[in-house]
C-alpha cells in the first residue's frame, strides 16, 4: 500500500484551498498539479464541475499546461472524467472533471468518551466505511484503548485496501490538548490522560507501520466537517464562513472558524471555551481550576443537575427538558452559562454566529433562545449586527469526519507524491 509524504503541521485541523495562485514555473509543476486538484475538489463540492478550459482560465495557465496536469492527476486515480456535456456551439464538448471516488483516501479516527470510531472518506467526499465501537472509557488504561482503536483502524485499513482504495494517513480527534507541534495528547481532562505520543501508540500494529498519523482535538475536527458541510450544502466557499462553533459532550469543545480556517493559535489549543471561566468562585472543573464553563454546561453537568442517573443518554435528557420541571430547568440554566461565555468569545474574536453542535445540536431547541438572549444582552456586535445561533449540520460522526478531511486536505497539498503510485 502506498503512503504520502504531507507538508502539514501534524495536528492541523486547517482546511485547504481558497487563495492559491497558479505558478508559471516549469519547475513548480508540483505546485500547479495542487492547485488544478483543488478547483476540481472544490467546484464538485458547490455542485459545479469544471473542464480544462474552464479551470485553465480560473487560475491563468495554458490550456495544453492544464490539460497535462490533469491527465497526470487522472493516471493517478485523483481525477476523473464525468460525461461530456451537451455541445451549445461548434466544436467538442466540455468534459468536466471530479474528484476520483473510491480511490485515496483519508481514514478519520475518533476517541470520546463513551466511544470509539473509525471512518473512511474518499476525495468525492463520499463515507465508503464507518465503524462504531461503543465503550464508556472513563477511567480506561491509555494504552489499551489505544491498542484497540488500532486494532479496529486496522481492521478498516484491511477492509478498504482489499477494495483496491489506497489510504493516505489517518488523523485521530480526540477530547483534550493535542500539541500543535507533534502529535502527543497532551492532556484530557474528562479521560486524565496525559503526554501520549499518540502516532507511537497506533503505529506499533503491524498493520499501521506504514501510515503517517496525526491528531487533532476533537472540537477543531468537527468544525472542519461543518465548513465542509456548509459548503456542500449552502454551496457557500469556506472563506466566507466565520463562525464560533461550541462542540457539547460530557466536557465542552469549542473552535474559532475564521475564513473558512480553524484558528488554532500558537500551540494548536486555541478556543477552549469550556475552561472560560463563568463564576470564579464556584464549582470545581476536571482541568483543576473551578468556575469553568463545563461543570455548568457539559452533558454530565446538566444530567446531575436535572436529577437524572448518570449515563443518561441525550435524547432522554432532551425529552425531559421538553415539559417543565427539573432537567427544562438545568438546560436552561446551560444555556445561560453557554451564552455567557460564548459573548466573551464573540467579543474577543468579532463573528456574529455561535454553531452548536454535539449533544448542543440536539438540545439546540431548548439552548438556541437563551443563549441567544445572552449574545444579544452581552455581545458588543448585536448592536450593529444580527447575531445568529445555529445547529450543526455534522452529526455524531463530525470528529472522525474532519479527521478524515485533514488527511486528504495534504492529498490535495501534495498530490505529485501520488502520481508514481499510479496504477
Amino acid at each position: 500500500m502506498s503512503t504520502s509524504t504531507s507538508r502539514r503541521t501534524p495536528g492541523s485541523a486547517l482546511p485547504r484551498g481558497g487563495g492559491r495562485e497558479a505558478a508559471r514555473q516549469s519547475t513548480l509543476r508540483e505546485h500547479n498539479l495542487a492547485v488544478v486538484l483543488q478547483r476540481v475538489v472544490d467546484a464538485q463540492a458547490v455542485g459545479a464541475p469544471l473542464s480544462r478550459a474552464a479551470i485553465a482560465g480560473e487560475v491563468g495557465l495554458a490550456r495544453a499546461t492544464v490539460s497535462d496536469l490533469v491527465d497526470r492527476l487522472i493516471q493517478a486515480r485523483l481525477v476523473s472524467e464525468l460525461e461530456p456535456l451537451t455541445a451549445s456551439r461548434a466544436g467538442r464538448p466540455a468534459v468536466p472533471l471530479a474528484p476520483c471516488g473510491r480511490s485515496v483516501v483519508g481514514l478519520g479516527l475518533s476517541v470520546g468518551i463513551d466511544h470509539l470510531s473509525a471512518l473512511v472518506l474518499d476525495l468525492a467526499g463520499i463515507t465508503v466505511s464507518e465503524r462504531v465501537v461503543e465503550v464508556d472509557l472513563r477511567g480506561c488504561d491509555p494504552d489499551r484503548t489505544f491498542a484497540r482503536l488500532a486494532e479496529l483502524a486496522a481492521e478498516t485499513v484491511r477492509a478498504v485496501s482489499a477494495d483496491g482504495m489506497r489510504v493516505a494517513g489517518a488523523c485521530v480527534a480526540l477530547p483534550g490538548l493535542v500539541s500543535r507541534e507533534t502529535t502527543t495528547l497532551r492532556y484530557a481532562p474528562n479521560l486524565d490522560w496525559h503526554d501520549i505520543a499518540v502516532d507511537d501508540a497506533l503505529t506499533r500494529h503491524p498493520a499501521l507501520a506504514h501510515l503517517r498519523v496525526t491528531a487533532a482535538n476533537d472540537a477543531d475536527l468537527s468544525a472542519r466537517t461543518e465548513v465542509e458541510e456548509r459548503r456542500r450544502r449552502d454551496r457557500r466557499p469556506a472563506e466566507a464562513q466565520n463562525f464560533l462553533f461550541a462542540y457539547g459532550a460530557v466536557g465542552i469543545g469549542s473552535a474559532v472558524v475564521l475564513g473558512g480556517r480553524v484558528f488554532e493559535g500558537m500551540h494548536g489549543w486555541g478556543g477552549e471555551i469550556g475552561h472560560v471561566v463563568v463564576d470564579p468562585d464556584g464549582r470545581p472543573c476536571h482541568c483543576g481550576a473551578v468556575g469553568c464553563l463545563e461543570p455548568y454546561a457539559g452533558k454530565d453537568a446538566m444530567v446531575e443537575a436535572a436529577g437524572m442517573p448518570p449515563g443518561t443518554t441525550t435524547a432522554a435528557l432532551s425529552g425531559a427538558a421538553e415539559t417543565a420541571g427539573p432537567a427544562a430547568d438545568a438546560v436552561d440554566a446551560a444555556a445561560r452559562a453557554l451564552g455567557q461565555a460564548a459573548a466573551t468569545v464573540v467579543n474577543v474574536v468579532d463573528v456574529d454566529e455561535v454553531v452548536l453542535g454535539g449533544v448542543y445540536a440536539t438540545l439546540h431547541g431548548r439552548l438556541s433562545p437563551r443563549v441567544l438572549a445572552e449574545l444579544e444582552r452581552r455581545a458588543v456586535i448585536a448592536r450593529w449586527a444580527t447575531v445568529r445561533v445555529s445547529p450543526a449540520l455534522g452529526g455524531s460522526s463530525s470528529p472522525a469526519r474532519g479527521a478524515a478531511l485533514t488527511v486528504l486536505d495534504d492529498v490535495i497539498a501534495d498530490p505529485s507524491a501520488w502520481l508514481v503510485t499510479a496504477g
